[in-house]
């Protein structure tokens, strides 16, 4: 059957011919943030991105497997673990979560892997280690696209000053004013 004259859509090869999955190299025209891995610095890893466009664009620009710092990778594992089947703006604000956490000024520790590490916090920290992830996973890569946002202030977030989330399926009883409802998360502070 022949199709009326439809524009032709670019799709990016995202398996080799060998059926590996490949992420499609990033985007160089101006409407798409630039991203610079260059460092004259060794000690600092995070790429510079310019704040500009779409949430998904700035995804699609920082994806990644590697997160740089520890810090980072705590922050994506977090951001993985509680949000990774969630819009990305439920993954925004679980990170966004985090963050405001640890620059709460002595409510919570201090550091992304502090404020996970903290007892009884997050359901999958088990003792004083993180689980492992498959870093080739795409919902992987884009939680370290996501904690580098959250890390550089990229975009804000609805969720505000929220200190606190949990699933829908469950009623904490809380007394905390609701500041958001975003995905399969309510967000409080």
């Amino acid at each position: 059957m022949a199709s009326a004259n439809l524009p032709q859509v670019p799709v990016p090869e995202l398996l080799d011919p060998e059926g590996e999955p490949q992420l499609s190299e990033p985007q160089t025209d101006s409407a798409v943030p630039a991203v610079s891995n260059e460092t004259t610095d060794t000690t600092e890893a995070t790429p510079v991105v310019k704040p500009t466009g779409e949430l998904s664009d700035m995804v699609v620009q920082l994806r990644e497997a590697a997160p740089a710092t520890r810090e980072l990778e705590c922050l994506a594992t977090g951001i993985y673990f509680e949000s990774k089947s969630e819009p990305l703006t439920g993954q925004l604000a679980v990170g966004q979560v985090i963050a405001n956490r640890a620059n709460s000024g002595g409510r919570f520790p201090s550091s992304y892997c502090g404020v996970l590490f903290q007892r009884s916090q997050f359901s999958f920290v088990h003792g004083h280690s993180l689980p492992s992830v498959p870093r080739a996973n795409k919902q992987w890569q884009t939680a370290v696209a996501i904690a580098k946002i959250v890390d550089q202030g990229l975009k804000a977030s609805a969720v505000g000053n929220a200190l606190f989330f949990h699933a829908r399926y469950v009623s904490p009883g809380w007394r905390l004013k609701r500041v958001a409802s975003i995905g399969n998360h309510i967000f409080y502070r």
